[in-house]
């Protein structure tokens, strides 16, 4: 599995932008992939969720590394 380092990585060297780690775990919620509860994260809604326009790079980069 890939980390998210390795994830945001890619996209900065095929997008030209780095990701945010929530954006990275709001993918994995939509695409079914169960990621990690960080520490510091709240019951309910996403206060960062992933913008629309930055949601098919994502899926791209979870299909590059096989996550989906």
């Amino acid at each position: 599995m890939a980390t998210y380092k390795q994830i945001q990585s890619y996209i900065k060297d095929t997008h030209g932008y780095t990701p945010r780690s929530c954006w990275i775990a709001h993918m994995k919620e939509v695409c079914g992939l169960n990621p990690k509860t960080a520490v510091n994260r709240h019951v309910g809604a996403r206060k960062q969720p992933c913008p629309e326009e930055k949601q098919d790079d994502l899926r791209k980069a979870f299909e590059h590394f096989r996550l989906i």
